[in-house]
């Protein structure tokens, strides 16, 4: 299987979202994702650019039900490229998941690319 995935969104599109329903990101990420995120100046911006990775890769993989959890960018302890590690049924697929995140001060985006 292959596929090529592509996500972007207006930061402050998902400010507003966790504004008015703070639960929302333990819905979207993952504990170590909103850690990841807390650690930052400007969390949003983080979380966004992983909003869209999880949105480019059920688009790479063809996925159209599907658990936001399950797809979750990790970040290596030592540093390095983020990597997708996939969870719960998605976690049975034999493939590997490139991804490429990238925010600016008002837009985040992402490439996913399954091989």
């Amino acid at each position: 299987m292959s596929g090529v995935g592509l996500d972007l969104l207006e930061i402050e599109r998902l400010e507003r979202a966790l504004a008015r329903r703070p639960a929302l990101a333990a819905r979207l990420f993952t504990d170590a994702e909103r850690a990841y995120a807390e650690g930052k100046a400007r969390p949003s911006q983080h979380l966004a650019a992983r909003f869209c990775a999880k949105e480019a890769v059920a688009k790479a993989l063809g996925l159209e039900a599907w658990s936001w959890r399950d797809i979750e960018v990790a970040v290596p302890d030592g540093g390095g490229p983020p990597r997708i590690v996939l969870h719960g049924a998605l976690a049975a697929r034999d493939v590997v998941v490139d991804v490429s995140l990238t925010h600016s001060r008002g837009t985040a985006g992402a490439v996913a690319v399954v091989r």
